[in-house]
């Protein structure tokens, strides 16, 4: 007979992260709601994060290990969580991150009790590499708002870190979405995505602390061509158009999403203003691009030709 289905899936992604491992995973178990596995994907980690999940699953039934022979990336390492999730409700937590003892409690109870809310997050505070509070981060977007548009248009507009996509999330409504997608804003359009399909929470407690270092990936990873690559290995020494396929993703989500008509249209009009905002970041795209196109095309005319075999070596 199979086990229970636990209440909650908590998905953490990791590649070459030894250094807080330990601390994340003891604050998830430390958890006051119990009812909760803890899925593990190890992106082909070669410091000593595969014998640390180890020792998690051997201390703990809940701890479930999966591991990836290959660099996936990191978009598709997040969606392997996802997919193995057992979890009336999920979410993901950074290997650097923490939470304190009652935060799958508080945001259980928001979405049992409230069921036009997709998504609940708490308020969040950032730590140093050490541990010490460095500032208490304030969201801007107006995702509680009953309107999807402009839930919608705040996440396309205003300034935000993406902290929510940290927060606990109905299971069965991020299964209906795109997931996590490969690309540097991929979190940015999964909330889009989201946000279409119900309201957000926040609880006005800091009771998840986002670690500040400089090993984070948008501290290491710095231009869009990078992120790309880190996001999803298969784009190594490709040529990208980070801000194209945003654009391309976005119309997606909004073609994918149960809105009203009136919403859709306001959405696509929001999409428009988008373009005009981001077009010189699209012009760039596309420079980069054709350089790049270029230094290929530049170092295949200059590649000696190969011999052909039936010549004499002679």
């Amino acid at each position: 007979m199979l086990p229970t289905a636990p209440k909650i899936t908590i998905g953490l992604p990791i590649r070459q992260g030894e250094a807080f491992l330990r601390k994340a995973v003891d604050s998830i178990l430390a958890q006051t709601f119990e009812d909760f596995e803890l899925v593990i994907c190890d992106n082909a980690s070669t410091d000593a994060t595969p014998t640390l999940c180890a020792d998690f699953a051997r201390r703990d039934s809940r701890v479930r290990v999966f591991r990836s022979d290959r660099n996936l990336g990191a978009a598709p390492n997040f969606n392997v969580a996802l997919r193995e999730a057992r979890g009336t409700y999920f979410r993901w937590h950074a290997h650097d991150d923490l939470v304190l003892p009652t935060h799958l409690e508080r945001c259980n109870e928001v979405l049992d009790s409230r069921p036009e809310v997709v998504l609940c997050h708490t308020r969040v505070e950032v730590i140093d590499a050490a541990g010490e509070h460095l500032y208490y981060y304030r969201y801007g977007p107006r995702t509680d708002s009953p309107l999807p548009r402009r839930r919608f248009r705040d996440l396309l507009f205003v300034r935000n870190h993406c902290y929510e996509v940290f927060g606990l999330i109905r299971t069965a409504v991020l299964r209906e979405t795109g997931w996590m997608g490969a690309f540097p804003v991929g979190d940015r359009v999964l909330l889009s995505e989201l946000a279409f399909r119900g309201r957000f929470h926040e609880i006005q407690e800091p009771l998840f602390l986002s670690r500040d270092h400089e090993h984070r990936s948008v501290r290491v990873h710095v231009s869009q061509q990078e992120r790309a690559s880190w996001f999803d290995s298969r784009y190594e020494g490709r040529i990208t158009l980070p801000e194209w396929r945003t654009l391309a993703e976005y119309w997606k989500a909004i073609r994918r999403a149960p809105l009203s008509r009136a919403d859709r249209l306001a959405c696509e009009l929001y999409m428009l203003d988008w373009i005009r905002h981001y077009r010189k970041r699209m012009r760039h795209d596309v420079a980069v691009a054709a350089a790049g196109l270029g230094t290929r095309l530049v170092h295949h005319a200059l590649r000696p030709p190969r011999r052909d075999p039936m010549e004499s070596s002679s």
